[in-house]
């Protein structure tokens, strides 16, 4: 990913409600990254260290592109090794700060959590990967017709194959 990179990290489903934002109990983490006007990438993480957070940001982006955050303290310090580093302070309201913002990833993650609890529902955690990466499929692939979409959706499940003894174990576990 080059140019304007925004970066940021979202808890998803779990059955009972615990509190907002970090350390929210019974929830899937997420960080995603998306550059501005171009691809969309998310996973899943185990922590939300500035080691694990650094590390994903240097595996997927380049040096010469400019970060945009919010102020979670795990990405200080991004400013040296990336061209600039952006934040925004969501603690005191501010979404927008010249061109630092995360917007688009809230937007995104907005879609996820609406799809999680109102379209898709009972989402495990061992399934949600799945869910993540059609929505994050349909994302890059939004400028394209529904036909190209499809076509490319189907080209994409080449070579492989799904075996109904494999969904009965797997739903089993």
């Amino acid at each position: 990913m080059l140019g304007i990179v925004e970066v940021d990290e979202t808890y998803v489903g779990g059955k009972h409600k615990g509190k907002r934002g970090r350390g929210t109990e019974n929830k899937t983490l997420f960080v995603a990254l998306v550059e501005r006007g171009g691809e969309f990438r998310a996973g899943k993480v185990q922590n939300v260290t500035a080691k694990t957070l650094n590390h994903i940001i240097r595996e997927n982006v380049t040096p010469d592109s400019r970060i945009m955050t919010d102020k979670f303290l795990a990405y200080n310090r991004l400013d040296e090794e990336f061209a600039s580093h952006e934040t925004v302070n969501h603690g005191i309201g501010e979404y927008v700060h010249g061109n630092a913002y995360t917007n688009t990833l809230e937007g995104w993650f907005s879609l996820l959590k609406r799809g999680v609890k109102g379209t898709f529902h009972h989402v495990s955690e061992q399934d949600i990967d799945c869910y993540v990466g059609e929505l994050v499929f349909r994302y890059n692939n939004r400028k394209t017709t529904d036909a190209e979409r499809a076509i490319k959706s189907l080209k994409g499940t080449e070579g492989k194959m799904l075996v109904y003894k494999e969904v009965i174990k797997k739903a089993g576990s």
